[in-house]
């Protein structure tokens, strides 16, 4: 990104009252996170299964023979 462009923003943000700044900020993160799923970027180092045991367990209870008598098991049908 050019510096003019940097510099527009940032005058353009400063002009803004409070409650359109988090309206701008919600939007900015809405973007980045956007351009972070289409880039296909992993999950952050924090949320890597295999440094969590509790993440590997995830979908577990997809596996068969425990998802087959889920409902069963849970709400007796």
């Amino acid at each position: 990104m050019t510096k003019a462009l940097k510099d527009r923003l940032l005058e353009e943000i400063e002009r803004l009252p409070e409650d359109r700044l988090h309206e701008v900020l919600d939007f900015i993160e809405c973007l980045s996170a956007k351009n972070m799923k289409e880039a296909g970027a992993g999950l952050p180092e924090s949320l890597d299964p295999q440094k969590d045991p509790i993440l590997k367990l995830i979908g577990i209870a997809d596996v068969e023979p425990f998802s087959q008598n889920i409902d069963e098991e849970l709400y007796g049908e």
